[in-house]
């Protein structure tokens, strides 16, 4: 084999991107320009949440990588993909556990920059917000905060029992019904950690009640804290959120602020509400805080002439539906007020719930339909980013057992020094990074497969047999990315992040000759 020098590789190169650029049709040019320009924007907004220009650039680098990488083989394929010099890897690693910027703070600039930069949608003045959990099974016995974990799922596909993270995703809804997309807004750990928050509250002297909080009320809390960045908002939710120390959260953050969060969720088919309390019979004793028990199951035979026929777009498509709205109070001790919505549609039986009396039926089912949107967000971190092939461990973490059983302590629980406190937290920090970059990256290519929806067709960008009638999905534009990026960075050397990438990029010809020989 002729081993090339790097000096005739980058004639190569050069000559290469040259063609390239001659044959590119008009309609790519454009978009190029549009794209690096939206991208070069957007992350230079982190700008400020570092106080070292080396941390900045490890923050592009990365968030770039992640939106270019070809394989899911761990963060070394940010060096694969972006040809950087393999030197760089001891660095990068060391980003993700630096204590020189606020976790907090770079979530906090990734809500502004969603509020400022994408195309978001509002229901009558609401931001709509949608929140799930999602389990991913890990292997490592030295990760912090992997469990056991139940999956309830009806796919089967997955094992009824794993060992892995619990997070809680919340997202934000964008575009519109021909193009929608949940731009993922946080993905943190909600189970497993109850032993390192209370090291952090020790470490800082504040005691905190997130160490015994639970995944649901975690989950509103994370939903309220961007709502005081979007504003008034409405948030969907699965029907598993639906408890009373939910609705109690809710309540108490509702009443701490000017911002308004209303909650749209799904009822259990065997929920019982109460109607309101009528007028007392006697002037002794306490009035009664609720009246006859409603049986929601059964209202749809019992209740059956006061449904109302209706037509509605769901799921992109129109579909016949019965719905009966009532408002009736639930939550034992609680009686809370909510909007009940009933809904028929081809033999399946439904009841919808919302905090807010104010939404209309018709409204209610509309938004839950929204709420899988979630879902397909999820699917693409782990299929295009691999947000969740992360792979950060700790030698001063305790050996996961497979094997233990539910009375006996945590592996968290068994460590005690100090320095182990420390580097065990510095690894949970890791991970949330690796979340917080991913959905930074994820989010940057909604929002451009949005801006663009309705220019370009996806058969334009790659060879599909069955490609979509709306916008361009975030696999086909990875493909091209991957494709021009290099050629995009050649004509657009002014941009801040080009000359980021460009001055960790492999210079020296050793990495380059020995792929060309």
């Amino acid at each position: 084999m002729v081993s090339l020098s790097y000096q005739h590789l980058r004639k190569i190169q050069t000559t290469r991107r040259v063609i390239l650029c001659i044959s590119l049709p008009y309609f790519l040019v454009v978009f190029h320009t549009i794209m690096m320009n939206f991208i070069n924007k957007v992350l230079c907004h982190f700008e400020s949440c570092f106080s070292r220009k080396a941390s900045f650039g490890w923050f592009v680098t990365i968030t770039l990588g992640l939106m270019l990488r070809s394989d899911k083989l761990g963060i070394t394929s940010v060096i694969r993909d972006l040809a950087l010099c393999p030197g760089c890897y001891g660095s990068m690693i060391h980003f993700f556990r630096s204590s020189s910027w606020s976790l907090e703070n770079l979530r906090l600039r990734w809500f502004s920059a969603v509020k400022e930069y994408s195309p978001l949608y509002q229901e009558g003045g609401f931001h709509v917000l949608v929140g799930d959990g999602v389990k991913q099974s890990k292997e490592g016995r030295r990760m912090p905060g992997v469990k056991k974990l139940f999956q309830e799922s009806e796919n089967s596909a997955k094992p009824e029992y794993i060992h892995g993270h619990m997070f809680g995703g919340l997202g934000i809804l964008a575009g519109n019904e021909r193009s929608w997309a949940c731009i993922p807004l946080s993905i943190r750990l909600h189970d497993g950690l109850q032993a390192a928050r209370e090291w952090k509250d020790a470490a800082v002297s504040k005691p905190s009640q997130m160490a015994l909080a639970s995944h649901v009320i975690q989950m509103v809390e994370d939903a309220y804290q961007a709502a005081l960045t979007f504003g008034d908002s409405l948030l969907l939710l699965d029907r598993y959120f639906l408890t009373v120390p939910a609705l109690e959260r809710l309540q108490s953050l509702n009443s701490s602020g000017d911002i308004r969060m209303e909650i749209v969720t799904k009822a259990k088919k065997s929920a019982v509400a109460y109607e309101k309390p009528g007028p007392r019979k006697s002037r002794r004793g306490r009035p009664p805080r609720k009246g006859a028990a409603v049986h929601l199951k059964e209202a749809f035979l019992s209740r059956k002439e006061e449904f109302q026929d209706a037509e509605i777009e769901l799921y992109g498509r129109k579909e016949s539906i019965r719905y009966l709205c009532l408002d009736l109070l639930w939550g034992q001790k609680l009686y809370q007020q909510l909007r009940f919505v009933l809904v028929e549609m081809n033999g399946i039986q439904s009841i919808l719930v919302s905090t807010s009396l104010e939404l209309e039926p018709l409204s209610v089912i509309r938004l839950y339909s929204y709420r899988f949107r979630i879902e397909c967000t999820f699917r693409e971190l782990k299929q295009q980013t691999g947000a969740f092939c992360y792979h950060f461990w700790s030698k001063h973490m305790p050996k996961l057992s497979y094997y233990q059983k539910k009375e006996e302590a945590s592996p968290l629980e068994k460590v005690v020094e100090e320095k182990e406190h420390s580097n065990i937290l510095k690894t949970v920090r890791a991970i949330e990074v690796h979340m917080v970059l991913s959905c930074a990256a994820m989010g940057i290519l909604q929002s451009l497969s949005i801006l663009m929806s309705g220019e370009f067709s996806p058969g334009q960008f790659r060879y599909q047999r069955t490609p979509s009638k709306g916008r361009v999905s975030e696999a086909a534009l990875m493909a091209y990315m991957r494709k021009y990026f290099f050629l995009f960075t050649e004509k657009h050397p002014e941009l801040q992040i080009t000359q980021i990438i460009r001055n960790q990029q492999d210079t020296s010809g050793t990495y380059e000759d020995s792929l060309a020989s």
